[in-house]
């Protein structure tokens, strides 16, 4: 259950990511003065915000049962894996190969920090 609230955590956090992502993305743009009403219906950013939130909930529940020096690590790496895939599959950023050496260094450095946890 613990990673499964780690995964879930992940999820959002990178769901996230993407979502405040798009709410950037023309025809949309960052709620200004000028049109300050344009945020409201900028519904990406507020669900980006909001599974920000979550994920940070998620968090919280993974540390009541994991060490945080094996649940930061795999919170923040598994996110950074998670954004790069995400980001080239929605929105066709590149993705060399040393994005995929580098995701695989890190999933092989977070398996060896958690190696010893049950």
């Amino acid at each position: 259950m613990k990673w499964l609230i780690l995964l879930l955590g992940i999820l959002s956090n990178a769901s996230a990511s993407v979502l405040v992502k798009l709410a950037m993305t023309p025809p949309r743009r960052f709620p200004s003065l000028a049109d300050p009403l344009a945020a409201l219906s900028n519904w990406p950013f507020w669900l980006g915000l909001g599974l920000y939130g979550a994920a940070f909930l998620l968090y919280a529940a993974a540390l009541a049962k994991l060490p945080l020096n094996v649940a930061h690590p795999v919170l923040t790496s598994g996110a950074v894996a998670t954004v790069a895939l995400f980001s080239a599959l929605i929105f066709r950023e590149p993705f060399h190969w040393t994005t995929a050496a580098g995701i695989t260094l890190v999933i092989a450095g977070v398996t060896l920090i958690t190696a010893r946890v049950g």
